[in-house]
């Protein structure tokens, strides 16, 4: 079992190395205000049965939660994924994965929609030889906490007598995002979970013991330094091993990271809305504060992938008409995946929804267009079940917007210690590719799952008691129709024989 916990602290945040105490086993932190990240790493059979069994039908799954509250990213921790609970899943060849679902129902609540991977999970949709994809199959599902998680880990991991653990655990409250991956050569579990901010008072003052056992920990306290390429994050601070490190040491390094925040002049926030009235065929519309949005490099495009649960979906051939994304200011439709039959009522539809990728088309630099912008993606409800008020309430959680760039270093990627892959939209690109993040704005509608990153829309349904009279008016429509046509018929052959009546 091995830990690493990685402190980043602001440029502008004063930083005195007398806040860090090493003392045998143990390192005592006092006052100190930092984004931090969380790295587990687990042998598969230090596991419980019940884990270690689900994930020996896996050949990689990797799970991506995040809080539907909004956070500011910060350096190297900047990829960004739409809220919610994100999978992505390839099961091993000739077993069956029948343990997949029951797990994930009892580890992240039974509310979501999970039979099983074949079933429930969908597949990634390349639109070109030159993509590349992590995971045969994906999911996502809205879960706006960790509640049921840490129940799980205090109930079947932790032992009641383990303080350190259950504390830990508790932790996950205050996180804005969870990571959990594992792959069958590796044979581990790697947890990893980061918050942006220390909870209340505002900064961390902890004292952090050697993880038990034969484990090892590692801590860094770091802060973003001046980088010599635009692919580049450098970071400098001071590192230490807890039970082998006499003292915490100085460091300075930099790699290369595809993940980067994006310059101010290229657009730091957006905005997401569905203005009225929405009906049946709502409108997703982002907005950005300025149409002046140079890209950060020559080569990049502007790209928004959107997260849609099976409610709604997209028209994939109206996405198709180049006259018509030019006016709602859209370049193309990159990849549609998932769920997208046009006629199917939402209580047939077996798989969790669909994603897509699209290209924006932000205003050029001669454009004399208002302060904002705004880009446009149409969408279509399906038919939900009759309630009792004829409105029903469906949930779509904002999609993320980035800056795509092809990038020559891409092959050297794999050297930052912090690189957040299997994301979902990055395997839609090439691997040199580097990624500028903008930063979701503030909402000004709170939602019912307590954070700003979700949109919650009233859209119409039947309203029960109604469902006998639109039965009964539709039969009364085909029968008349019927009736219609066959006494225009009759009629027609009545004048018809007047007309040529048979000789005597």
């Amino acid at each position: 079992m091995r830990e690493r916990i990685t402190f980043i602290h602001g440029i502008n945040e004063e930083f005195d190395p007398k806040q860090l105490r090493l003392n045998n086993d143990t390192l005592h932190i006092t006052s100190l205000n930092a984004a931090r990240e969380d790295r587990l790493t687990i042998g598969l059979y230090e596991l419980p049965q019940e884990l270690w069994r689900a994930l020996k039908q896996c050949h990689e799954i990797h799970i991506r939660w995040v809080s539907p509250s909004p956070y500011r990213s910060i350096a190297p921790f900047v990829s960004k994924v739409s809220p919610g609970l994100h999978i992505l899943f390839t099961p091993q060849r000739n077993r069956t994965a029948d343990l997949i679902c029951p797990l994930l129902l009892k580890i992240f609540g039974t509310d979501i929609k999970c039979a099983s991977p074949g079933e429930t999970f969908t597949r990634f949709s390349a639109t070109s030889e030159r993509f590349t994809s992590s995971a045969e199959l994906q999911y996502y599902a809205l879960v706006p906490s960790l509640e049921s998680v840490i129940t799980y880990i205090q109930l079947k991991i932790c032992q009641l007598s383990d303080e350190a653990c259950q504390a830990k655990t508790l932790s996950l409250h205050s996180a804005d995002y969870l990571d959990i991956d594992f792959d069958a050569i590796s044979q581990s579990l790697v947890v990893t979970a980061f918050r942006q901010k220390p909870p209340p008072p505002g900064t961390w003052s902890a004292s952090i013991e050697k993880i038990g056992g034969s484990g090892k920990t590692e801590i860094g306290i770091l802060a973003n330094e001046d980088t010599v390429g635009p692919e580049r994050i450098s970071l400098g601070g001071f590192l230490t091993t807890i039970g082998e490190s006499a003292q915490p040491d100085p460091t300075r390094f930099s790699f290369p990271s595809r993940h980067h925040v994006c310059p101010p002049e290229s657009g730091t926030t957006y905005s997401t809305t569905f203005p009225h009235p929405r009906g049946l065929h709502p409108i997703l519309r982002l907005t950005f504060p300025s149409t002046s949005m140079p890209p950060p490099l020559p080569t990049c495009a502007l790209h928004t992938y959107i997260i849609l649960p099976s409610s709604i979906f997209p028209d994939k051939y109206q996405l198709s008409s180049a006259l018509f994304l030019t006016s709602q200011n859209l370049r193309s439709l990159r990849s549609v995946s998932g769920e997208t039959d046009l006629e199917a009522p939402n209580w047939v539809i077996s798989k969790w929804g669909s994603t897509l990728l699209v290209e924006l088309a932000p205003p050029t630099l001669e454009s004399s267009s208002p302060s904002e912008w705004h880009a446009s993606i149409p969408l279509h409800l399906r038919y939900l079940p009759p309630t009792s008020n004829g409105t029903s309430s469906i949930s779509i959680p904002w999609p993320i917007v980035f800056w795509a760039c092809p990038n020559d270093e891409g092959a050297k990627m794999r050297t930052n210690p912090f690189d957040r892959v299997n994301l979902g939209f990055e395997s839609l690109f090439g691997q040199l590719t580097m990624f500028y993040h903008l930063q979701p704005g503030q909402s000004t509608v709170k939602s019912d799952f307590g954070g700003q990153l979700i949109e919650n829309l009233q859209v119409p349904v039947l309203a029960q008691g109604w469902d006998g009279y639109v039965e009964a008016g539709t039969v009364g429509c085909v029968l008349f129709g019927v009736l219609w046509l066959i006494w225009k018929l009759l009629g027609r052959k009545e004048r018809r024989g007047m007309l040529h009546p048979k000789a005597e």
